[in-house]
């Protein structure tokens, strides 16, 4: 179990699929969850304290408990252990799994069990996909600046790379590029269209902006307001999605039927906090929270995700996907939190309806110091759900592994109380070592 450990720890799995099932199915798993559980305690069942001087070990017992589902008490005593001594030498304690690759294989030749075909094996194939994602990665921004300075809507926010960088935590092998574009050009079509509610139209423009994507037709660019680049912008949606479409194989077009259903949802959420803003309504938490979850956009991404995903893509998973239940509403609710969390350090856009934080601090009359804290256990919660399905849903393992990786990736974005995607800089040093940089052999 140490090799299959190292093998995913080095982002190599993908080659071993077959080897790792027969090694896993050889291993009773309830005896190994009880093992790798225990080993962290001493005789009087309490965790050792010779763990409070060893990061790696801590950082293992709170990724081993974090395999926890609801009413598990013992893991949730395991997490919080872990967590306080993690927290005080700031350990990182989400790990995007491909930038956990990178790290490791600095750290992983001076293990005992060191393995020098292996080693080598990762940063020759880390080598040759950081090729591929670099050429993929200029061919999108090429795209995003023929689109910008068409569309001409300054206000948006440039963040193509780090949507491409969101993308590629989620689908990385070289199978998935064709999916991994689509959903890079998407996701940056949605932050256009956010952006567009939020900081540029009036409200009667936005109304006309939902209403035209609801009919998605190009005849309805009549709807929209005279200034050209909001009428440009609409059809270069629609294109878009065509070009999208007509890159898919024949099987796989009806895909890109889900992905604009869930675009049309969620221009309606988005029309749905300009209206709150521009109403100066105060929304209760309940409110907030069921436009929230959708409105972070997580729910379409996961959508969208499955464009162009081959056997993933079943139409059972897409069903799945854009009925947001389970880990698709953990997502959204996780980066809804977040994301509302760290507007407490930079605040809220200029035209940004009351946040979450906001919403519940004024319902119950509450410090923002408790209302941290209760989102926070409802965000444990969320974590709970996903792994719940993860475990469950067997015949959507694939699907919902590609959406806990997601999950994992809104730590990265919106972890520490920040917000990378919408201010700062904080990704370019990772974006620098996993698209430019090759890893000396």
């Amino acid at each position: 179990m140490s090799l299959v450990d190292t093998i995913q720890h080095l982002g190599i799995e993908h080659h071993f699929k077959n080897q790792i099932a027969d090694a896993l199915r050889s291993t009773v798993f309830g005896y190994l969850q009880v093992y790798e559980f225990n080993r962290f305690k001493d005789m009087n069942g309490t965790f050792k304290m010779d763990l409070v001087k060893e990061p790696k070990g801590l950082l293992s017992l709170y990724n081993a408990a974090h395999l926890l589902t609801h009413d598990e008490l013992a893991l949730d005593e395991a997490i919080c252990f872990s967590r306080l001594h993690l927290e005080s030498i700031r350990q990182n304690l989400e790990t995007v799994r491909r930038i956990e690759a990178l790290n490791y294989m600095s750290e992983y030749e001076h293990e005992p069990s060191y393995n020098p075909i292996i080693l080598e094996l990762a940063k020759m194939e880390f080598n040759v996909l950081q090729n591929i994602h670099l050429k993929k990665l200029k061919a999108v921004s090429e795209w995003w600046q023929d689109l910008y300075a068409e569309v001409a809507l300054s206000y948006a926010r440039d963040r193509t790379v780090h949507l491409y960088l969101w993308a590629h935590t989620m689908c990385y092998e070289k199978e998935y590029s064709c999916a991994r574009v689509t959903l890079t050009k998407l996701s940056a079509l949605v932050t256009m269209m956010d952006d567009t509610y939020d900081v540029r139209a009036t409200l009667e423009e936005g109304r006309s902006f939902k209403e035209a994507i609801q009919r998605w037709n190009e005849n309805a660019v009549c709807l929209l307001p005279e200034y050209i680049d909001l009428k440009i912008f609409y059809l270069r949606i629609i294109m878009t999605f065509e070009e999208i479409e007509y890159v898919l194989e024949p099987h796989e077009k009806y895909e890109v039927s889900y992905t604009k259903e869930s675009f049309q949802t969620l221009s309606k959420y988005y029309l749905q906090g300009a209206e709150w803003f521009h109403h100066n309504y105060m929304p209760t938490f309940k409110e907030k929270q069921e436009v929230g979850f959708m409105d972070s956009g997580s729910p379409f991404s996961v959508v969208a995700l499955l464009v162009g995903m081959g056997d993933l893509a079943t139409k059972e998973a897409l069903e799945w996907a854009i009925g947001c239940t389970d880990a698709v509403k953990a997502c959204g609710e996780l980066t809804r939190y977040m994301n509302d969390i760290s507007a407490l350090k930079h605040g809220n856009r200029k035209q940004d309806a009351a946040n979450c934080m906001e919403c519940y601090v004024a319902e119950y009359n509450v410090t923002t110091e408790v209302a941290i804290a209760k989102i926070s256990q409802m965000m444990e919660d969320a974590w709970k759900t996903t792994n719940k399905a993860l475990l469950e849903l067997r015949s959507l393992h694939g699907v919902v592994r590609r959406v806990v990786n997601m999950t994992v990736c809104v730590t990265l974005i919106y972890g520490i109380k920040k917000d990378v995607f919408t201010f700062g800089n904080d990704l370019d040093e990772i974006i620098y070592h996993m698209f430019a940089h090759p890893i000396p052999i």
